[in-house]
């Protein structure tokens, strides 16, 4: 396979842009080799400026749940484009946005729109303090929420690929108000909360964690944090914004039918465009400037193209119920990988949850950080090369997942299939 355009483009990149790349994941340093530079994506391929085609598994990390630039969303991106992009004013599609958060997501009695899940966690975390009148946040190591200052400890995500779980810049003293525990670790809480008495204002949390890998919550784990949350009168924040409409229609609180007091979303409600969103219980939202003291604010906030283009995607994903076809293609994919795993001459592990997915080069069972950080990470930069090679495009870092997509098919599952399995003994 030829990249030597792509490393043409990349050398350029470097002299005029940090590191080459607008996000740090994408400089595929963590598996030796260089970033493709892609020219245009459709369904669930992508095309690099090369001119080499690949079956793609990171979806834009999970926007693209109904592939690479569905119809449905580039109708509504043209329509909107001769209505207009930006108004800087109020608008029918955010109140057509509201209506379906908070019809899909039974906790979310109101919702504000911002730009990105960055925004949207600092927000919520804004809000969970002026609420409970306390400073401290219990976060999980692992658990990525952006790149706030105050939640930029033990992140996973781009943070963790690099080595770097902790931002420098960061001031040290918000260490003092941010509580890092261990994911899936019931006992850590609960002392956290004897030791820090009526100080704890939230947890915030993945309730499935896709930043380390995917990282899957323990039996009753979710519902314990519940229930200690409502018993120290503390709020849960769930974020979102990679599960959200992803593995359900009311994403993670569907499925575990658990409520947490704010949620955040993003990635899927701005189909493909830069969105984020945060929400919850009236009297906490009711807090929020202009009502309320707690401020926010921002220019492109509700804009109409993204506003367009999510709301087209999540009206086709209900029209078609595309959760029970991403569902199947799951099962399809895991029961595959299953067979594989039986036989391969390399112990790993797969993780799963609707369509996210992950592999993990290990014997251990993985259920945090401190064990996804003991996979092999050698041994999955051999098999990301391979796949690459293959023409398979995954995400360039053990740390993150995979996606799934309604335009994937079957058949192209089995191509996967056969490959991991052809390619595994070489990475020995």
């Amino acid at each position: 396979m030829n990249f030597s355009k792509s490393a043409q483009l990349f050398h350029q990149a470097q002299k005029i842009i940090p590191g080459g790349v607008n996000s740090p994941v994408r400089a595929f340093r963590n598996v030796g080799s260089t970033p493709l530079f892609i020219s245009k994506a459709k369904g669930a391929k992508i095309f690099d400026e090369d001119g080499n085609t690949y079956l793609d598994y990171v979806g834009t990390w999970g926007p693209a749940i109904l592939g690479h630039s569905p119809t449905c969303v580039r109708k509504a991106i043209q329509k909107q484009i001769k209505q207009g992009i930006s108004y800087g004013a109020p608008h029918l599609q955010e109140i057509e946005m509201a209506k379906i958060i908070t019809e899909w997501v039974p906790s979310i009695e109101k919702v504000r729109m911002v730009n990105s899940g960055t925004e949207a966690t600092m927000s919520a975390i804004r809000l969970a303090r002026a609420f409970t009148r306390r400073e401290k946040i219990i976060k999980f190591a692992g658990c990525y929420h952006g790149h706030a200052d105050t939640l930029l400890f033990s992140a996973g995500s781009g943070a963790l690929t690099h080595s770097q779980p902790d931002s420098a810049g960061v001031p040290k003293s918000l260490r003092n108000d941010i509580i890092v525990l261990p994911f899936n670790d019931i006992q850590a809480v609960e002392k956290a909360f004897q030791q820090h008495k009526k100080k704890i204002a939230a947890i915030i949390l993945e309730p499935y964690p896709a930043n380390t890998g995917l990282l899957l919550p323990k039996a009753n784990y979710l519902k314990k944090l519940r229930n200690i949350t409502q018993s120290e009168n503390s709020l849960l924040i769930f974020d979102e914004v990679m599960t959200g409409f992803r593995l359900a229609k009311g994403g993670v609180q569907e499925i575990t039918k658990i409520t947490p007091d704010l949620s955040t979303l993003g990635k899927i409600i701005g189909g493909g465009l830069p969105v984020g969103a945060f929400g919850g219980k009236k009297e906490i939202m009711d807090i929020l400037a202009p009502e309320g003291p707690v401020y926010q604010a921002g220019t492109l906030s509700g804009n109409p193209l993204a506003l367009s283009a999510g709301l087209s995607q999540l009206q086709e994903l209900e029209k078609s119920n595309g959760w029970v076809y991403l569902e199947s293609l799951g099962k399809f994919f895991e029961n595959g990988i299953s067979q594989i795993q039986n036989k391969s001459p390399i112990p790993f592990q797969f993780h799963r949850a609707g369509s996210i997915f992950s592999i993990f080069f290990s014997e251990k069972e993985i259920s945090n950080l401190e064990t996804a950080k003991s996979s092999n990470q050698k041994t999955f930069k051999k098999f990301f090369q391979a796949m690459l090679k293959n023409k398979i495009y995954l995400a360039p870092s053990p740390f993150e997942a995979g996606f799934l997509s309604t335009a994937h098919s079957k058949k192209d599952l089995e191509k996967t299939l056969n490959i991991i399995e052809k390619i595994l003994p070489t990475c020995l």
